[in-house]
């Protein structure tokens, strides 16, 4: 059993859910229930997957949702190229950091 408070993943998930809210607050009112949404859901969904997994008695339990995160951080980097797209955000900075934050649960033990 993890401790997820403790675990630098979730700490750096919760900041990027912080972000991304921020971020959506500025987009267009047509997108409330279209990318922000989306973008909100999935962001949230990674450091509560990682908090749920955490109190799984196994490592394979916990990889398991692990794997659901990687799949929402995926889904999130999607969203905001498709915002970038749109020219709903100009800068590339939340997407960096979504991929960064890819490779921290592709490399956690």
């Amino acid at each position: 059993m993890h401790r997820f408070k403790e675990l630098e993943i979730w700490k750096r998930s919760r900041c990027f859910c912080s972000n991304i809210y921020d971020l959506t607050s500025k987009f267009p009112e047509s997108e409330k229930f279209g990318l922000t949404n989306q973008l909100r859901r999935a962001s949230v969904s990674i450091p509560s997957n990682i908090a749920e997994g955490s109190s799984r008695k196994s490592n394979k339990d916990f990889c398991r949702f692990l794997e659901i995160t990687l799949g929402s951080a995926y889904e999130i980097e999607t969203q905001l190229l498709i915002s970038f797209d749109l020219n709903f955000i100009t800068e590339l900075e939340l997407i960096e950091s979504s991929k960064e934050l890819s490779e921290m649960i592709i490399e956690y033990p």
